[in-house]
């Protein structure tokens, strides 16, 4: 079930990154969505069959996420970066949870 959110990442990130394409053509948004969806669903599909570095492969696409997005989202005010922000923060909370519930088995 802990692979739902790493899909459901994977998804938004890469229609936010098409939609900074839209409005803006940018191909950094572009590729930085396509990118970081593409290791979330990687984290997916290696926490779905139970494999090694799933959750901390989900954490780091999360912390790069917020590190990518914050400050833009803080500059430009604009609804995307902000979304995008607020989702990595909270992804990258649900997936450090789950980091030390699979290293500490709590």
């Amino acid at each position: 079930m802990a692979q739902h959110p790493a899909y459901t990442m994977a998804g938004l990130c890469a229609v936010g990154g098409a939609i900074g394409y839209a409005k803006g053509r940018s191909i950094p948004s572009l590729v930085a969505g396509a990118s970081i969806g593409a290791l979330y669903f990687y984290a997916g599909q290696r926490i779905k069959k139970n494999e090694d570095y799933g959750h901390e492969l989900a954490l780091a696409a999360s912390s790069l996420l917020l590190f990518a997005m914050g400050p833009k989202a803080l500059r430009t005010r604009a609804p995307v970066p902000i979304t995008m922000s607020v989702l990595g923060t909270s992804a990258a909370a649900y997936y450090s949870k789950k980091t030390y519930e699979s290293h500490y088995g709590v």
